[in-house]
Order: C-alpha cells, then structure tokens, then sequence
C-alpha cells in the first residue's frame, strides 16, 4: 500500500468546478466577488459585535464564532479555486490536498455543531427566560464552543489519516474543486464500503443531530410564541429565529446529501454543484442575513457610525 501511494506522485489534478475553460476569466472574477463579499461581511459582523456592548451577550458571542468560521470555512476551497481558473496545471500538492481535507472536515463540522448550540440558546432565552443568565453562562458559552471545535477537530484528524493511508490508484485526477473525502474515494484501489459507514456514522453524529436538535428546539419555539400574549414579542422571535433556520437548513441539507450517501449513489457533477451551496454559496448571506433582518445588529451599526463620524468631525 505504501508503495502505490508514494509512486502516486508528489501532486494531484483538481478538474474544477467546470472542465472546459472558455469562460474562466469571468468565473474568476465571479467567485473573487463573492469571496471578497463574504470575507467582508463577516469581518464588519465580528467588529461590530466587539465593539458594541449590547451585543456582548451569549447569542452574538456565539455568533461571532459563526462569522469566524465562515471566513475561514470558505477561505479553505476559494483561494486555490480561484487560483486554478488562471492555471493550466490546475494541482494541488498530496501534502496541500490532505491540510485542506482536514481544515475543510474542521471548520464544516464545527459549524454544524456551533448552530445547534445556537438553537439551544434562542430555546432557553426563549422558553427559559428567567433561567438564561445561569444556563448561558459565560462559561458554558466558552464550554460548547471548545467542544464544538475539538470534536471536529478530533473528527477531521481521524477522517484525514485514514483516507490519505488508502492506497491510490495511478490516477491522479480529482473530478472536484477541492479535496474532500467523498472526492478522493473513487482513486482508492481497495473495497471501501466499510470505511464509508464510518462516514455515514460521523456524518450522522455531526450533521443530523445538530439538525434534529434544532427542529426540536424551534418546534418548542414556535408552541411557546404562540402562547405569547404580545403580538411584539412574536414577531421578534419569529425573525431571529427563522434568520437561523434559513442558515441552518441550506447547510445542513446541502451537507447531509453528500456525507450520508454511499459512494456508488455520488455523481461527481451533481456532487460539485452542491459542494458549492456548503462550501461558497452559504458563508456569504450569513451575515446579511443576521444583520439585516436583526434590529438590534442594525442598532449597533447606526450607534457605532454615529461615533464614527463624531469622531470625524471633531
């Protein structure tokens, strides 16, 4: 096995998100835009919660976090991405291919866990008012995000180890725009049906109870509203969570149909373009969501502007 790896060779082809090249300069330019927009969105979103103190509460603290790993998320596949629509080559390194599987698996998994805990947040400020203070305590915020974060981690490592130990075949040739385990399946040269339940198993932990947490948590959401007296209070909690729900559908949709399908039902074209809703498309509107349909981020804007410009005219 050791040795069909190494005579693999030092460096693998990326095909790309499309094969032919007519039109690359403007998928260039257009993936470039929507990273830059993206990259900006959730630095503005994370400075404005710093910098606000009405915002230093477990929800935007928590969101902070989402912001952080959406910037990294989708800085993991762009940049080489972009890259490769100006390349010939189009390669990655084995040592680049196997770094950006384990960031990829990292950041991914510990955003799906990072919005479960944030539909446990909006379930206790909402359904448990008056115990908020002590079940979102500073502590257990800093305790879910380290356990979001090591897990996937943990997750990400094991994942990454055993794929890259596999032997490969001669090909060279990754049908995808960057390397993720699913991708990298069909150069290996052995039986992989036992390790895939593995991923179906890890896929299931990861993605699937985050998400059937959530349902929980806002099917408990929605009785509670309902019960609500005030028709304000309503429709307060109806907009920040259906904000979250929003984000939390498209990604975890678009994620488990790719790490909870066995290999022999992966089409590598169908594969690709939803590879881009969870790896591009998503970390772009999270902030905008967040921020525009939230009065109080829209708040916070407004006061931090004002100071701004009078700072400026003084």
């Amino acid at each position: 096995m050791k040795t069909e790896n190494q005579t693999f060779g030092a460096e693998l082809i990326l095909l790309g998100l499309f094969q032919y090249g007519q039109m690359n300069k403007i998928h260039f330019v257009a993936i470039t835009v929507i990273f830059s927009v993206a990259l900006m969105g959730n630095i503005i979103l994370i400075h404005l919660i710093q910098l606000d103190t009405l915002l230093h509460t477990p929800m935007y603290f928590l969101l902070s976090q989402l912001s952080f790993i959406d910037m990294v998320y989708i800085s993991t596949t762009v940049p080489k991405m972009a890259a490769n629509f100006l390349s010939n080559s189009k390669t990655i390194t084995f040592l680049g291919c196997e770094i950006q599987t384990f960031l990829f698996l990292t950041f991914g998994g510990t955003e799906a866990l990072l919005l479960g805990f944030m539909s446990y947040d909006r379930y206790i400020a909402i359904c448990h008012p008056l115990h908020y203070p002590v079940l979102m305590s500073k502590t257990i915020c800093l305790s879910l995000v380290t356990c979001a974060w090591a897990s996937s981690s943990i997750n990400a490592l094991i994942h990454t180890l055993h794929v890259f130990q596999l032997p490969f075949c001669t090909s060279r040739i990754i049908n995808h725009f960057f390397c993720e385990v699913p991708s990298l399946m069909p150069l290996v040269c052995q039986d992989t049906s036992q390790y895939e339940f593995t991923v179906l198993f890890s896929g299931l932990i990861i993605l699937l109870l985050p998400f059937m947490a959530i349902l929980a948590s806002y099917a408990r959401v929605l009785v509670a509203v309902y019960q609500m007296s005030s028709g304000k209070g309503q429709t307060k909690a109806i907009s920040t969570c259906s904000s979250h729900l929003i984000v939390a559908s498209l990604f975890y949709g678009t994620t488990l149909s790719t790490y909870t399908r066995p290999h022999s039902l992966h089409y590598p074209e169908e594969d690709k373009v939803v590879a881009v809703f969870y790896s591009i498309i998503i970390p772009l509107p999270n902030p905008f969501i967040y921020s525009l349909r939230n009065k109080e981020v829209m708040g916070a804007m407004r006061r931090v502007l004002g100071k701004w410009i009078f700072v400026q005219k003084i």
